[in-house]
Formats: C-alpha cells, sequence, structure tokens
C-alpha cells in the first residue's frame, strides 16, 4: 500500500512540454524567416496607410494642423463630390453587369461544343493591360464615324432607316435666283408654266456628290408645266464656264426635292432627275420654288459617346469587356461543382430551363456569384486608369472618380492634404467590403 506522501506525488500533474512548431523549428526561427516579409509589409503597406492618415491632417504645405479640414473638403467640393456619385454608380453597376453577363455565358456555353473557345475569346481582354484597354476604347468612341467603331455601327444602323442628306454644304453662289428660307433656299421670283427655271448651287465638292448623278442638262420649256435644272454650277479652271447656265463638266444635282409654295402653302413638289431636270404641274404657276431644308441637313454624325452626359456608361461598358471574363471563369468553374442529379431531378419533375436556372443553378451558385461580385466591386472602387485615359480633358470632370480625383489633387493641383485624405476615404470604403468577404469565407469554411 502506498504511503501518503507517495499518493501526493502521484496526484501531482507533470508540467506540460514546451510544444514546438508544426515543422519542428523553434518560434525565433520561424520568426525570422518571416520577418523580411513583415518588413516589406510593413514598408509597402502600414507606413503608407499611416503616413497619409497623419498627412491628411495637415495643410497644403504641411506647416500647420488643419484637423479634419481636408474631410470636410470630400463632402463640400464640387468636383470631389461628383467622383463619390461617379463612384456610386461604378460600384452598384459595374460589378452587377459583369457578374451577370459572366453567368449567362458560364451557363450558355456549358453544353456547346465550341464553348470553350468561345471561353477562351471573351476571357482574352483580361490579359490586356488597363492602359491598352483605355487606349483602344478612345479609339472605339471617336467621334468620327470613319474612326470609331461604335459611331460607324450606330451611323449605318441611322442611315439604314433614315437617310442623309447628299448636299449638306450646297448653298447659291453668286447672282443666284435663291435666297435663304427656313434652312433652305427660295426663288426671289415667281415661276410660270411654259417658262424654265434655273436652280444653280455650289459648295459640294466632287468627290462628295452622290450616286447616280449626271451631267447637267438645260430643261427645255413645256407648254403649261414648268420646267427646270438644279445643278452644281461650278466648272474647274480659270474663266471656264458660264454663270448660271450648265456647262458640259457640271454636274445636276440628283435627288434634290423642290416645292412649289403661294402663300407659305405647298401646292406640288418633285425630285430632281439624275440630270438636275426637274417638271412640276400646272398648279404651281405663279408659286415660287423652294428647296427645302432637308435637302440641306448635316449627315448624322452619331452618338456622343465620350460627351458629359454618357461618358462614365461608356467607360463601365469598356470595364465591363475587361472583367466580364473574369466572372465567366470563376462562375464556370463554381458551375461545374454543381451536382448534376439535382438539375436532372428538377428537369424530370417537370421544371423548365428558366426554372431550373432561377431555383437550382443561380442558389447554388451563390457564394461564388457573392465571390465575384465583391472582388469586382473593391476593384471599382480604386478604378483609374480607364478613366484618366478614356475621358478627354472636357469631359473628365463629369467622368470623375475618387482615385483619379486623389491624382489630380496630389500631383496636379498641389493639395497633398486633401490627396490623402481621399486616400483614407477610399481604406474606409474598402473595409467593409473586405470585412464581409472575410466572415462570408469563415462561415463556408464551418459548414
Amino acid at each position: 500500500m502506498a504511503s501518503p506522501a507517495t499518493a501526493g506525488v502521484a496526484a501531482t500533474p507533470a508540467a506540460p512540454k514546451p510544444r514546438k512548431s508544426v515543422t519542428g523549428t523553434r518560434r525565433t526561427v520561424a520568426a525570422l524567416f518571416l520577418l523580411p516579409a513583415l518588413v516589406l509589409l510593413g514598408a509597402l503597406v502600414v507606413y503608407p496607410i499611416g503616413y497619409s492618415l497623419i498627412r491628411s491632417l495637415y495643410n497644403a504645405d504641411g506647416s500647420g494642423f488643419a484637423g479634419f479640414d481636408n474631410y470636410k473638403a470630400i463632402f463640400t467640393d464640387d468636383s470631389i463630390r461628383t467622383a463619390l456619385k461617379n463612384n456610386v454608380i461604378w460600384v452598384v453597376f459595374a460589378p452587377a453587369v459583369s457578374t451577370a453577363l459572366g453567368l449567362v455565358f458560364a451557363v450558355l456555353t456549358e453544353r456547346v461544343r465550341w464553348g470553350t473557345a468561345f471561353k477562351l475569346v471573351v476571357f482574352m481582354p483580361m490579359a490586356i493591360s488597363m492602359l491598352a484597354a483605355g487606349i483602344i476604347f478612345r479609339l472605339v468612341y471617336d467621334q468620327d464615324p470613319d474612326k470609331g467603331v461604335a459611331n460607324a455601327v450606330w451611323v449605318g444602323i441611322h442611315d439604314t432607316f433614315a437617310q442623309s442628306s447628299a448636299f449638306p454644304n450646297a448653298h447659291p453662289g453668286r447672282e443666284s435666283p435663291l435666297e435663304p428660307d427656313q434652312g433652305g433656299f427660295i426663288t426671289k421670283a415667281t415661276v410660270h408654266t411654259g417658262r424654265t427655271v434655273t436652280l444653280p448651287l455650289v459648295g459640294v465638292a466632287p468627290d462628295q456628290m452622290p450616286d447616280g448623278v449626271e451631267k447637267a442638262v438645260a430643261a427645255k420649256p413645256d407648254p403649261g408645266k414648268i420646267t427646270g435644272t438644279t445643278w452644281q454650277d461650278f466648272t474647274r479652271g480659270k474663266g471656264v464656264g458660264r454663270l448660271g447656265s450648265p456647262d458640259p463638266s457640271e454636274l445636276g444635282y440628283s435627288g434634290m426635292r423642290i416645292e412649289a409654295v403661294r402663300n407659305g402653302v405647298v401646292v406640288a413638289s418633285t425630285k430632281a432627275a439624275g440630270d438636275g431636270t426637274f417638271t412640276l404641274p400646272a398648279s404651281a404657276d405663279g408659286a415660287q420654288l423652294r428647296l427645302p431644308a432637308s435637302n440641306f441637313k448635316q449627315p448624322y454624325n452619331g452618338v456622343d459617346w465620350l460627351g458629359p452626359s454618357l461618358v462614365t456608361p461608356a467607360i463601365i461598358g469598356s470595364y465591363v469587356w475587361m472583367w466580364a471574363g473574369f466572372a465567366m471563369v470563376l462562375i464556370a468553374a463554381g458551375l461545374a461543382g454543381v451536382p448534376r442529379e439535382l438539375l436532372e431531378a428538377a428537369r424530370v419533375d417537370g421544371a423548365t430551363e428558366w426554372q431550373v436556372f432561377r431555383k437550382i443553378t443561380v442558389p447554388l451558385l451563390a457564394p461564388v456569384l457573392a465571390v465575384v461580385t465583391v472582388t469586382l466591386m473593391i476593384n471599382v472602387l480604386k478604378v483609374f486608369d480607364l478613366v484618366y485615359i478614356i475621358a478627354p480633358g472636357s469631359s473628365q470632370d463629369d467622368a470623375n472618380v475618387l482615385a483619379l480625383e486623389l491624382y489630380r489633387k496630389g500631383f496636379s493641383e498641389g493639395q497633398p492634404g486633401i490627396a490623402s485624405a481621399i486616400a483614407v476615404f477610399l481604406l474606409l470604403l474598402v473595409i467593409p467590403v473586405m470585412l464581409f468577404n472575410v466572415r462570408r469565407l469563415r462561415r463556408e469554411e464551418r459548414r
């Protein structure tokens, strides 16, 4: 039988042995290995954040303490408020549209034989830098339809349904029988049946004349009708040609609309033939001939994509072009893990493809969609390159965002205090989104 002393010794718990790290190394050795990374993290992340926080509390030259004046400027300065408003638009629409397109592309290409090739093409813009993408879309959105792809397509569609005028720059020359009238031109005197009328114009370059034009011909009088000619009254060469009458080398204004107007009412109208000749009935007797403004309407030049009203949506479109492929790849990876038996069971039960997509596919992809959306939200909060490159100088104030305003305040306007305040404000905007993402990832791990 053990003695009381021996029993007391046996009851005392043994001292715990010092724990070793998983790799078997001491903590000091592990800390030495981590030290370079910690130094870099402190130099590249912690120090800039701390310095920006301190600098945001000082005035422009750093000589005086400004308190929270720089932060007040964020909500009172017009340019910063515009940037803040545009950032809200970016955060609401850019991630949502990119994620939605990525989801559509991933689902629709799942069963297509050439789906992989399509995904490669959609993802390809991710290989392009923001600088290059900005230059590309600056050209795409160019106002000139001969340069900008967007306006070339838009003008082509418009001209298919609404034909543009072929004579936008035509106007009366010297000693012309025409005078201006409501954007068009009208004869100074009235016209009568059995007589010919000449309506000479100038101002259209020979290479800009429409297709179907022919050599201008002097109209012949016709009893009971009014005849005439409208043509380009210009002949190359010094002193060559007769003013006010068609010459052999001059071209007729094919398709020019002519109206007979009496007391402000159009009593007859016609269009000129290829050689510029036209004929009006006897009802036009005693009227004035008018070339309406529709003949001289300037050609449709497309949409001002980079104007004040459309510049932000246009730049968001270029961002979606780049990042929809990123969203598609991540969503396609999540889609590959969706149990196929659930989808097939729903189809067997009579669910349509839309019901399967809305009630099964999307809910199962919710975690992936959240990752993509949150990632893009963080990304658009700091968007700078596309706005700086695509928006022209005249519209840059309207397309302004916080990151661009930070650059302008800090480097162009010499206000580093306000620039630092904007940087801290951007950090505060990103932190809640990051915390939400971290909490969501932890919940996923616990499942």
